[in-house]
């Protein structure tokens, strides 16, 4: 039998607290093998957030069936208040379906989904928010500007170039030649010799930006998880395509561009930690905010289109080719 009522029935609605939702998802089964140093990795990627992230965002990890020192070193995480959220899984669901299932739990207008091994610097988080807040017609934002991802699901960031959303040049940014060669090193890949190489570059409202991005660290917006994103799950573990199907693609589906910040704001940094990036990490701890009392940033609206697979492969071949022929690189 149920005496009196519930209090909470009778208090106001809830009031959002901030803006912005970083989630890092963290699968470390062990301290030998590959993972050896991994752990000392997912320190310094929260510990680098933690000290870079402003009051305007929180941070949310989930333990996804991690060991007992993760486990332990999250409580205190916690505990200390440095991190606002803790999602534990007994068993491993897939770093997709850990990050999706955290994202469509969260209530913040920007998502930031972030691989365990991202090295996090001061201003990442304004940069971001500067893009979504100035450009309208943006679904992502990455704060790891890359050269070779201009053609990766980027129609319809082309398709805005095209019809005069936003202006568009190639241009030469030799201060993103080092951190860009940091994170074509961590995958192994070619370095670039040419600091005067070009980028694709779009500005609006005075505010530029990178066409293009990775999916280590991607800010999203909100509407994106409940449209185009896939409802059923992706039972995958990691790989095997589920990052392109599950973020990538619902990206150029949504109709919104696919950008990165004009410089450089965060790194990949593998499964070791290297002196340099201790080295920003005590950069960080000089500048990181102290101020509690932040102003909001206004957000355009976005209505992400409703996908159709058919039509969508058809427009993206003819902007593609319509995009590469009017706008060679020189």
């Amino acid at each position: 039998m149920r005496l009196g009522m519930n209090p909470q029935k009778q208090a106001r609605k809830i009031q959002l607290k901030c803006q912005h939702r970083l989630i890092i998802v963290v699968f470390i089964p062990s301290l030998d093998g590959y993972y050896k140093n991994v752990l000392e990795v997912f320190k310094l990627c929260l510990e680098s957030a933690i000290a870079t992230t402003n009051s305007n965002c929180a941070i949310t990890v989930v333990n996804n069936a991690s060991c007992d020192d993760v486990a332990q070193y999250l409580k205190e995480q916690l505990s200390e208040e440095k991190i606002d959220t803790i999602i534990h899984h007994k068993e491993n669901i897939g770093k997709i379906d850990a990050l999706i299932g955290a994202a469509r739990g969260s209530r913040e207008p920007i998502i930031t989904l972030s691989d365990v091994d991202i090295l996090f610097q001061h201003g990442w988080q304004t940069e971001i928010e500067n893009v979504f807040s100035n450009i309208k017609n943006v679904a992502s934002v990455s704060p790891i500007p890359c050269r070779n991802f201009q053609n990766y699901e980027t129609s319809s960031t082309f398709s805005k170039i095209l019809r005069g959303k936003v202006k568009f040049k190639y241009k030469s940014i030799s201060e993103n030649h080092d951190a860009h060669n940091k994170y074509l090193e961590s995958f192994h890949w070619d370095l670039e010799t040419n600091e005067d190489l070009k980028w694709p570059v779009i500005e609006s409202n005075n505010v530029e930006a990178i066409v293009g991005s990775g999916h280590q660290i991607l800010s999203m917006r909100r509407e994106l998880f409940f449209t185009t994103v896939p409802k059923v799950p992706s039972l995958t573990l990691v790989g095997n395509n589920s990052e392109y199907l599950y973020c990538d693609q619902p990206i150029n589906v949504s109709g919104g561009m696919r950008l990165a910040t004009y410089n450089n704001w965060a790194y990949h940094m593998g499964n070791t930690v290297e002196d340099w990036m201790r080295d920003i990490q005590k950069k960080n701890l000089m500048e990181q905010y102290v101020s509690d009392n932040l102003e909001k940033f206004s957000l355009p609206n976005f209505t992400p289109k409703q996908p159709n697979r058919i039509w969508y492969k058809f427009k993206k071949r003819v902007v593609y080719k319509l995009f590469n022929l009017l706008h060679k690189e020189r």
